[in-house]
């Protein structure tokens, strides 16, 4: 029989990301997987399985918590896992490297780096005496270890911070720091701020923006027609790859390719990304006249959004105006003092909350109580649906005790929104 200090160990190497573009341009799983494998040779290891994720390791899911979860399912196989460094393991800092690491323990999986600063050397202060407690073992890289499981956590914020706060800056100035929408396509250019994005037309998508506004501002076609009619020249949107939860690096579907709908064409016409201007929260809400030229004027624009929007611009100043949205059209919600059972009677059919709302009709609107898109049709006028309730409920009897216990429970619901809203101040 072989001594067991000769017989190799069972490990998986776990290979993490945190990016697509890093997972191809920078510390790659392929790079990763040849250092791993190296290192696995001189200790004496035998990779039994490889695990690799293309994820970020500072969320509150950790993708190396599958690397725990496999590790429990086949405990009786694997004898070590193997990570580059700290920081591909978790860059959630010590809290997670902590909560992952003491899961492998009750299985004797040893946790071990590529660097070194992982050990899993046990000493108790108490062997001299030949006495042994829990709290007298103890590992003596540990403080080491969770010193550099929060030194990755830092550089994380460093990093992203560097990178955001440089992304913010260049877009204040006017340039394009995001993927480019449709009808644009972005290139790399020498400027005074050194080499940066602006947006040029796609020579394909280019048209079908253009067209939209044309058919907008002509105002023969209503916007159901207009969509229509952009769909029969041709419109598609971009097409995309859906990578595998478990694997970013493999593609599991091919997406894209659809029609264009109203929602997505009233997004069209009323982002001021065409006219030339940048708006959104790098922005702080304020318009930007960008480093290029937008795909229509501001004439054109105004005039396509029929004075729901409205820029101008004077002295290179951009301003922009929004026509304020009626009461019935604004975001209220899930409390919604104008639909009070919103969310709180369920629909007949499949007995799911119902949601409130007005319908447009050629004259007014009308306010009721609708299921929201589940494969069937249910709606109630307001006034029956509040009134029907407000009948029930007079008829209802309690006795003195059920009373109490109702009050309580409002009491503590209640205690519970006066706690949070002391903590949101």
């Amino acid at each position: 029989m072989m001594p067991d200090q000769l017989r190799p160990r069972r490990g998986v190497l776990a290979i993490r990301a945190s990016s697509a573009k890093q997972g191809f341009d920078g510390d790659s799983p392929d790079a990763q997987r040849e250092q791993g494998v190296r290192f696995a040779e001189q200790q004496n290891i035998v990779i039994v399985n490889t695990l690799s994720y293309l994820e970020s390791a500072s969320k509150e899911t950790q993708p190396m918590q599958n690397v725990i979860d496999y590790c429990a399912q086949h405990k009786d196989e694997i004898d070590v896992v193997i990570v580059k460094s700290i920081d591909r393991f978790t860059r959630g800092g010590s809290y997670f490297y902590d909560q992952l690491k003491m899961q492998l323990e009750p299985f004797n999986i040893d946790l071990i780096d590529i660097y070194g600063v992982i050990s899993n050397t046990k000493v108790n202060t108490l062997e001299h005496l030949n006495v042994k407690y829990r709290w007298s073992v103890y590992s003596p890289s540990r403080k080491s270890e969770l010193l550099e499981a929060e030194r990755a956590k830092d550089e994380l914020r460093d990093i992203m911070s560097r990178m955001i706060g440089a992304e913010v800056r260049y877009t204040r100035l006017g340039y394009w720091m995001r993927s480019a929408p449709y009808g644009y396509t972005s290139k790399r250019i020498d400027t005074t701020n050194g080499k940066r994005y602006v947006l040029l037309p796609e020579p394909d998508e280019a048209p079908f923006i253009h067209k939209m506004f044309d058919l907008r501002i002509q105002g023969i076609l209503n916007d159901t027609q207009i969509v229509d009619k952009i769909n029969k020249l041709g419109y598609a949107s971009r097409h995309f790859n859906r990578r595998a939860f478990a694997d970013k690096t493999q593609v599991s579907a091919r997406l894209g390719g659809n029609k264009l709908t109203l929602k997505r064409f009233w997004l069209y016409i009323a982002n001021p990304i065409y006219a030339g201007v940048i708006y959104e929260k790098w922005t702080e809400d304020q318009p930007v006249k960008a480093q290029f030229d937008g795909l229509v004027s501001f004439k054109r624009f105004n005039a396509a959004n029929r004075g729901k929007i409205t820029l101008s611009e004077k002295n290179g100043v951009v301003t922009l105006a929004k026509l304020e949205s009626p009461d019935f059209q604004r975001q209220k919600g899930t409390h919604d003092a104008e639909y009070p059972y919103r969310k709180v009677v369920t629909c007949s059919t499949c007995e799911q909350p119902l949601y409130g709302s007005a319908a447009k009709g050629r004259h007014k609107y009308y306010p009721g109580y609708h299921c929201n898109k589940r494969g069937h049709h249910f709606r109630v006028p307001k006034e029956k649906l509040e009134t029907a309730v407000e009948e029930f409920v007079q008829q209802i009897t309690f006795t003195p005790d059920h009373i109490d216990n109702v009050m309580k429970a409002i009491e503590t619901v209640w205690n519970k929104r006066q706690r949070r809203l002391t903590r949101m101040r």
